[in-house]
């Protein structure tokens, strides 16, 4: 009996950082304590540059980072940006989060369906090298430096905005996980590694929409989280509930029997028998010499 061709055995979660899986933009625990900076007032001055140039908020917020130290007479290198992230605080239950979906995957998938971890952020892959949940990610896709022969931060070298974020995203979809490789060229909704409908998108607001909105146009899941006590935050993600951007929305607490905890294994257990279903699909197929 000819083999089942099946593949498309992988779920895809991918996450957001800031205002997801930690409270605060991650220059507010590392760089800017560093540089001695209050973060209100520099997010203030990134503002207003970006206003009165026209400028990209993420192009200014980097260059304002390196031009303070400069001005400080601090330099800044790769190994000092992985340090600070250690520095990081997470919402409740995020540290061992990972661990617990994996555990669900494997337990429900019964040892037949593979789950992966990424991070698509504005923020800055320096510092997310050194965070202590690392290990738990397939890729991290983030904004970079350039660092020059001395090791040291020059200038931005890779910029990841809120519209630029859903090309990782289809990266992810093609399997083209690096950024040499080209997802330009069209590939077959059959030949992608991880289809959208194997995707699930955690995001915490209005800067994730071209993310969600990507997601779920091409069949895929997406949450929205919040902050438990913000009802400002709240309400932004009913805002986004109401559009249908997200399928749920639930406070950021990632601890076992959580809101969010119960609603992502529930959309779990809906791929993985939607993926039960293909399976047994390309088993039949096989089983009458048929392409699927």
């Amino acid at each position: 009996m000819p083999k089942s061709t099946f593949f498309q055995n992988t779920i895809a979660m991918v996450y957001d950082f800031d205002g997801t899986l930690s409270p605060q933009p991650m220059q507010e625990y590392t760089v800017l304590p560093k540089l001695g900076i209050k973060p209100r007032d520099f997010w203030k001055q990134v503002e207003s540059e970006s206003v009165e140039t026209i400028s990209e908020k993420m192009l200014v917020y980097m260059r304002l980072l390196l031009e303070e130290a400069h001005s400080r007479k601090i330099n800044i290198s790769r190994s000092d940006f992985q340090a600070m992230g250690k520095d990081i605080l997470y919402f409740p239950g995020v540290e061992g989060w990972f661990q617990r979906i994996n555990d669900h995957v494997r337990q429900q998938g019964q040892g037949r369906v593979n789950i992966r971890h990424y991070i698509v952020s504005a923020g800055m892959k320096e510092i997310l090298e050194g965070i202590s949940i690392r290990a738990h990610f397939q890729q991290i896709y983030a904004s970079e430096y350039h660092f020059n022969f001395q090791g040291i931060a020059t200038f931005p070298k890779l910029l990841i905005t809120d519209t630029t974020k859903t090309q990782y995203l289809f990266r992810v979809n093609k399997g083209k996980e690096t950024l040499e490789e080209s997802i330009n060229e069209h590939m077959p909704e059959n030949q992608r590694p991880i289809p959208f409908h194997n995707i699930i998108y955690i995001g915490d607001g209005m800067t994730d929409v071209p993310s969600m909105a990507l997601t779920k146009k091409n069949g895929g899941h997406t949450i929205a989280v919040h902050p438990a006590r913000s009802r400002r935050d709240r309400d932004t993600c009913v805002k986004l509930l109401s559009a249908r951007r997200v399928d749920f929305i639930a406070p950021a607490d990632y601890r076992p029997d959580s809101k969010l905890s119960n609603r992502v294994k529930l959309l779990l257990d809906a791929i993985m028998a939607h993926m039960a279903y293909q399976r047994e699909m390309a088993v039949c197929h096989a089983e009458h010499h048929l392409e699927f």
